[in-house]
Parts: structure tokens; C-alpha cells; sequence
């Protein structure tokens, strides 16, 4: 299968009925092509595009992808408070293998996969594609062995294409991530902030990931990764303070250690384990929030790709429809 500029390609996407997936699938049909969602879930804007199906169901994934030409691969395990913890193995490196299998029993010579930063690490500077992975979670862990398997499978035969994209927190209109999670706890007017507020933060718009991840569809390189956040990067504290400017709010935020408001986050933690219950706070989200988590994107920045939004039209977008 040869990709042409310009051409109509059939194209599945799994964990397509999700934010980032709804987005991609909008675009891509804008683009002119033929669109399958693979999903646990039906796409509420697009139900007749739906197959439910699980990444772990080889039988099921192989039948969805007949006749298809490019897979993106977005259906993964994410949250920070996933359990078991097994779960993100399963689904994570376990999917990538099936998409493995159900690629060569259809042919397919095209898989573009959304893996993430946290590959990385925290507080390990500004990293590019080429750094050395250090994940310090489960879910980084993850991501870094689906990494490895697509590589393998690109490597053993050179007509194979991959693109890997590794995000750093993505957030828009309806997501219920970490980046909705700081904005609602600003709205609500009981936000504290932990730690100085100094270290930069990379984010990225919705529109403008959906908008790149169109834009992969008809390139062809063998194989490429990308970091993916939308510049320049604000810190924390520039970042709460924009947040209270849009809501039109001019109160002086309180501000708290960050031993103190890590206790705080155990504190969330043992109660969530004792009654079953998932809190907005956490240790893992108190870590995340004060660590420096700023990527390079010269590469991205470097390529023919323009984003459709600044980073502040997209929190303003976002801001605007959710609590506006």
C-alpha cells in the first residue's frame, strides 16, 4: 500500500470515541477519508462509526481492520489512579502486540501510535525524542514496552511506517484529565497553590494534537516520534493565575509548602484505599502539579506543521465552554 498526497485513505482508530480520538476522527472526515472507530465505548458524535470492540479481542480487532490502511493506535489505559495496577500492562503493551498481529494479518503498513512524555520522567529538563526514558510510574513503564513493540515491528520490514507521538497533558473541551481537574478546582475557588509555582509546565490543546495527527495521515517516512506540546510553555503559576483571569476572578490564591501539600496528597491517597473512593487530589497529581515538566518540541516546531490555536485560545476555548 502506497500512501498519495491527497488520498482517500480507510483509516481505524482505536480508542476512537474518546476525546482526542472524537477530535481526530472530525478532522480526518474533513479531509475526505473513510473513517472505522474501534472502541469499548460508542462514539456519542459519531455512532454509525462505531465497532465496540476491546484491543484485547484479537478476533474482533482483526475482522474491524479488513481493508484498512492506517491504524492510529489511542486506546490505552491513562488515568493516575488506575486499578489493578496490572491493568496497564494488559492494555497498554498488551493491545500493542494485537495491533501487531492484526496489522500483518491484514497488511497494513502504517500504524500511528499516541505514547506519551511521562516515557521520560519527572523533573529531567527540557527532553527531546532522542533522551534516555526514565518513566517513573506504571503508566510511563507502559507506554515505553508499546513503544518497543511497534518499533520491533517497523524494524523487521522496511515497507513498515510508524509514527510515534509522545504528549505531554493534553486538555480541551470535555476532557476530565489533570488540566480540567486544575481549572475546576480554580473555579471552585478552594485551589491552593503547593510549592513556588516556578516550574514550567508543557500542555497541549485538543484542536492542535487532533490537528497534527491529521496531518501524519499522508506522510511517509519510515519512521519517526515526536514530542508534542503547544509553546511557549507557562509555569504553574502563570498558568493558575491566566486561569483566574479569564474567570474573572481577582483574589490572591493561598499559597502552601510543598512538604505540606504533599502529605496532603498521601493523606487523599489512604483515604481513597479505605473507602474505594477517587479524589480529585492525590500524591501522584501533587508530584505532577510542582515537578518541571517541560519538553522540547524543535522537532515538531521544526516540521511543516502550523497548530490551528496558541496555547491561550485553547485554554480560553476550554475555560469558556466548561465553566462560562
Amino acid at each position: 500500500m502506497i500512501i498519495k498526497k491527497g488520498e482517500n485513505l480507510n483509516i481505524l482508530i482505536t480508542g476512537g470515541s474518546g476525546f482526542i480520538g472524537t477530535r481526530l476522527a472530525e478532522n480526518l472526515l474533513a479531509d475526505g477519508h473513510v473513517v472505522k472507530i474501534y472502541d469499548k465505548i460508542q462514539s456519542k458524535k459519531y455512532p454509525k462509526l462505531t465497532t465496540i470492540g476491546d484491543v484485547l479481542d484479537k478476533e474482533a480487532l482483526t475482522k474491524a481492520c479488513k481493508d484498512i490502511d492506517i491504524i492510529y493506535n489511542l486506546a490505552a489505559e491513562h488515568a493516575d489512579n488506575v486499578t489493578p495496577l496490572s491493568l496497564y500492562d494488559e492494555v497498554n503493551v498488551g493491545g500493542a502486540e494485537n495491533i501487531i498481529i492484526v496489522a500483518k494479518a491484514n497488511y497494513i503498513k502504517k500504524i500511528i501510535f499516541t505514547s506519551s512524555v511521562a516515557i521520560y520522567g519527572l523533573d529531567k529538563g527540557e527532553c527531546n525524542e532522542t533522551y534516555e526514558p526514565n518513566p517513573f510510574n506504571e503508566y510511563g513503564r507502559s507506554k515505553l514496552k508499546a513503544e518497543e513493540v511497534f518499533i520491533k515491528w517497523q524494524k523487521e520490514d522496511s515497507s513498515h511506517m510508524l509514527f510515534m507521538l509522545r504528549p505531554s497533558a493534553i486538555f480541551g473541551e470535555s476532557n476530565r484529565g489533570n488540566i480540567y481537574n486544575l481549572l475546576k478546582q480554580v473555579h471552585s475557588g478552594k485551589f491552593l497553590m503547593v510549592g513556588k509555582g516556578d516550574n514550567k509546565k508543557s500542555i497541549g490543546y485538543v484542536g492542535n494534537i487532533a490537528a497534527f495527527l491529521t496531518y501524519l495521515a499522508e506522510h511517509k517516512t519510515a519512521m519517526e516520534v515526536y514530542n508534542f506540546s503547544d509553546k511557549p510553555d507557562m509555569t504553574s503559576h502563570e498558568m493558575v493565575d491566566f486561569i483566574q483571569k479569564e474567570l474573572g476572578r481577582k483574589n490572591k490564591i493561598p499559597t502552601i509548602p510543598y512538604t505540606l501539600g504533599l502529605l496532603g496528597g498521601y493523606a487523599f491517597d489512604l483515604l481513597s484505599k479505605l473507602t474505594g473512593k477517587k479524589f480529585a487530589v492525590s500524591s501522584i497529581r501533587i508530584k505532577k502539579f510542582t515537578a518541571d515538566t517541560a519538553i522540547n518540541t524543535d522537532k515538531l516546531q521544526n516540521s511543516s506543521f502550523k497548530p490551528p490555536f496558541t496555547l491561550q485560545e485553547g485554554l480560553s476555548k476550554t475555560i469558556k465552554f466548561e465553566f462560562l
